[in-house]
């Protein structure tokens, strides 16, 4: 009991130290020099954002757009700052916990759709870290490539991150040790992303001017393929052309909205107020908290991911994997793609041809749909016929595994070193993401049951996301590249990120809530500019991102994307609803 009296202490004597430097810095030297040497959450914050979300994010987003979309990153995480600016200021200056004050103040449709829908993101944003993770240790670092090696590989990885979980506050060496071998793993890898991209500009090797000219925002990738791509598309004859005009800007807006989810998504709006709280961080701290969000997570962010998206552009844009050609060697032999790597090429080709089957000979699809041998008999007769351009277009927009991605660290460290130096940096990325993922969510459930800091609840809200995460990456997906779990994971995010950033601008303008620190005149005008930009930005890419699952349900006619919809139509009736209950009860009680 003593020591942990003797503890409080120590920290309420620490926080009021930093007050105290904060306060006293008059110039802007020094209160430059306080917020430096007081960053904190902001780096938390970063080292989820630099996890394998934005790894694989910015890597398949250089190989599908190239240099075109520098922009895009920098773009969304501009957004998401803003944004999280906001959300330190309204939770430094109420000092109350955000969870409870959406519910009481604003909504409670709010805020348990904002803390379920960041339950739900951790869960879902779970499994790509596991399959990023044995991945990573198959294709990369040598693992035998079985199913039997995969769940193996996962079991490690699940029991790895929930003993870390398990014993996070207790202060164990041995925790402290694993995590000074996961950033050095994590180091590792954004070194070399820096490091490719030096080796390239020293020898000359990159363009120039057309990276300036993609950090220039261009919002007609949305919409039509990258010019380089187009090129290439054009060259196809007959109806193939529309089909795989279709394909890229589908593939190539999943991956747009696949990095702006993954640079500030739903949970972490969640974890960055409730780090600061728990650093018992208040009003005096509003101005360090900005910098700290401008300094430890937008400028190390857009460092990192212009690297990767460079290193991907440089060398997987507008190329051919490896082996689908018949191509070969430099020995003369015939290269030969790993079978997934085949399977998916062969699967991406036969729906070429039943897109064309259904376009312009409908009737007889119909009547084949009905006979699957007959259909089949002819798709493969199709699919030999189609011309060398398509063969070469499909091979260049094939989804990429783990061997192929690290092909991007080949000018620095050469071909073999290239894949364990990927290999380890990944691993590492995916085991800080997945741990932190279960740290959100050990938040959420203590929130949600209104024990905050309980240890119990804590580790019942981490095991969840664990157990979900592990399963959904063994049992889902199973024919697509594990790097590409990212994709539709990240899709998924961001159709719940306008939750929070609609929550949290309704805060800033709720004067109950906010008091004497309500923003007013220019600054309100600058703080609400800013943030309804940040809203609009989140409602179209979410949106966006709806509206392209139209998958349908087995044994249906209705697409997912018509029951997302209906579920936001509910959403918005209820919230309505209480909010005009809410207003009549306020009106009886000042009547």
């Amino acid at each position: 009991m003593g020591n942990t009296r003797s503890e409080t202490l120590s920290i309420e004597q620490k926080l009021e130290q930093d007050r105290k430097l904060i306060l006293d810095a008059e110039s802007p030297g020094a209160k430059l020099k306080a917020f430096l040497r007081l960053s904190g959450p902001g780096w938390l914050q970063s080292a989820i954002t630099l996890g394998g979300g934005s790894l694989a994010g910015g890597l398949f987003l250089g190989h599908m757009a190239g240099y075109s979309a520098m922009w895009v990153q920098p773009f969304a995480m501009l957004m998401g700052v803003i944004m999280l600016s906001a959300i330190g200021y309204v939770t430094l200056s109420t000092g109350e916990r955000p969870f409870n004050a959406i519910n009481r103040h604003i909504n409670p449709v709010l805020g348990w759709g904002w803390i379920i829908a960041t339950m739900l993101a951790n869960m879902v944003w779970c499994m790509p870290q596991f399959g990023l993770g044995t991945a990573a240790m198959q294709e990369n670092l040598g693992v035998p490539d079985t199913d039997g090696w995969r769940l193996v590989a996962t079991g490690m990885l699940a029991i790895i991150a929930g003993a870390v979980v398990w014993f996070y506050n207790t202060g164990s060496k041995g925790i402290q040790i694993f995590e000074i071998i996961i950033k050095t793993m994590v180091a590792i890898i954004v070194l070399s992303f820096v490091g490719v991209v030096l080796a390239l500009a020293l020898a000359g090797d990159l363009p120039w001017g057309r990276i300036f000219s993609g950090l220039i925002p261009d919002f007609r990738l949305l919409f039509s393929p990258a010019a380089t791509l187009m090129e290439s598309i054009d060259t196809v004859p007959g109806m193939g052309a529309q089909f795989w005009h279709d394909y890229v800007v589908g593939a190539q807006r999943d991956r747009m909205i696949t990095v702006a989810a993954t640079a500030v998504g739903i949970n972490m709006t969640f974890l960055l107020p409730y780090s600061m709280l728990a650093r018992k961080w208040d009003k005096d701290f509003r101005g360090m908290a900005i910098f700290d969000i401008v300094t430890a997570l937008f400028l190390p962010f857009i460092v990192v991911t212009a690297c990767i998206v460079i290193a991907s552009s440089h060398q997987l844009h507008n190329q051919p994997a490896p082996g689908l050609l018949n191509e070969t060697d430099e020995a003369g032999e015939v290269v030969v793609a790993d079978p997934g790597v085949i399977d998916r090429f062969e699967r991406l080709l036969g729906n070429r041809v039943l897109w064309e089957l259904r376009e312009s000979e409908p009737e007889m699809y119909s009547q084949m749909a009905e006979d699957p041998e007959q259909l089949a008999a002819v798709v493969a007769e199709r699919r030999a016929a189609l011309s060398d351009e398509e063969l070469r277009i499909a091979a260049i927009v094939i989804d990429r595994d783990a061997w192929d991605l690290a092909r991007a660290l080949e000018p620095l460290t050469g071909s073999v070193v290239a894949q364990y130096v990927f290999g380890l940096g990944v691993l590492g990325v995916a085991l800080s993401t997945l741990v932190i993922l279960m740290v959100i969510n050990g938040f959420a459930f203590s929130e949600i049951f209104g024990k905050p800091g309980s240890l119990f609840y804590n580790r019942l809200g981490a095991l969840v996301v664990l157990i979900i995460g592990a399963v959904g990456s063994l049992t889902l997906w199973q024919d697509e590249a594990r790097y590409f779990l990212v994709v539709p994971t990240s899709v998924f995010g961001m159709m719940l990120a306008p939750i929070a950033y609609i929550a949290f601008f309704a805060m800033m303008n709720n004067p109950k809530l906010m008091g004497d620190y309500i923003p007013t005149g220019g600054r309100r005008l600058l703080w609400n500019s800013l943030m309804g930009l940040a809203v609009a930005f989140a409602v179209v890419a979410a949106s966006l991102a709806l509206w392209s699952q139209d998958r349908t349900f087995p044994g249906t006619s209705i697409e997912t994307r018509h029951l997302g919809i209906a579920v936001i139509l509910v959403l918005v009736a209820l919230a309505t609803v209480i909010h005009v209950k809410r207003r009549k009860s306020a009106e009886k009680s000042t009547g």
